[in-house]
């Protein structure tokens, strides 16, 4: 695939920051109104930055997820990774308080539900301690802290010595801006349909992503 074009300008002003279960529920109906073709656009401009990315970094194990409630579907990035020879993992729910396990996966394999319902490799996958993480987002602040569905298990799991390189997935209206918490942990990356966010004074897009303005 080729890569997006990319160009570099400053970061944008932020609104004022709202509370997370508002911005949640702002960023779910914004997700569920996006049509099929924007969304196939999105899917496919996302699984071309994550496969660059990857090629970049040399990454040989990666942990991807599962898509949940319309999140980025990179099932096309999943399969180009496995003919290249990366190997795969998804989470698995072990407990509400503990950090995520990873099993491994190669696309087709049979799933089964999590703890939580979610699918995941079964029982018999062998456990895993990725190099990196494809971490979907609900959200993403300026500062690339996660806004996810209040779980709190990335957080759990990214605390956990030696971290895994951690790059969060989000579409590009993503960019919010709420308070961070003791127990937020930055990415050290994020992927959006636009572009990319490295360091938090710099931002690498093809345009300005919308942001929610603030009420």
């Amino acid at each position: 695939m080729t890569t997006p074009s990319i160009a570099r300008a400053p970061l944008p002003s932020l609104p004022q920051s709202k509370a997370k279960p508002t911005l949640r529920d702002e960023l779910l109906a914004r997700r569920r109104g996006l049509d099929d073709t924007a969304r196939r656009l999105a899917d496919a401009a996302i699984a071309e930055r994550v496969l660059a990315w990857c090629a970049a970094a040399g990454i040989a194990s990666l942990g991807v997820y599962h898509p949940i409630r319309r999140e980025p579907d990179l099932l096309s990035a999943y399969n180009a990774l496995t003919a290249q020879g990366v190997h795969l993992s998804l989470p698995v729910v072990t407990d509400n308080n503990a950090p995520l396990m990873f099993r491994r996966w190669i696309p087709g394999d049979v799933l089964e539900k999590d703890a939580l319902g979610t699918l995941t490799p079964t029982s018999t996958a062998a456990q895993v301690h990725p190099q990196a993480l494809l971490v979907p987002c609900l959200g993403f602040s300026a500062e690339r802290y996660r806004l996810g569905y209040g779980g709190g298990f990335y957080d759990r799991t990214l605390a956990e010595t030696p971290r895994p390189l951690a790059v969060g997935v989000c579409h590009a209206f993503g960019l919010v801006e709420f308070a961070g918490e003791a127990h937020d942990i930055a990415l050290d990356l994020v992927l959006t349909d636009q572009g990319q966010w490295g360091r938090p004074d710099e931002i690498v897009r093809t345009q300005a992503p919308s942001i929610i303005p603030s009420s």
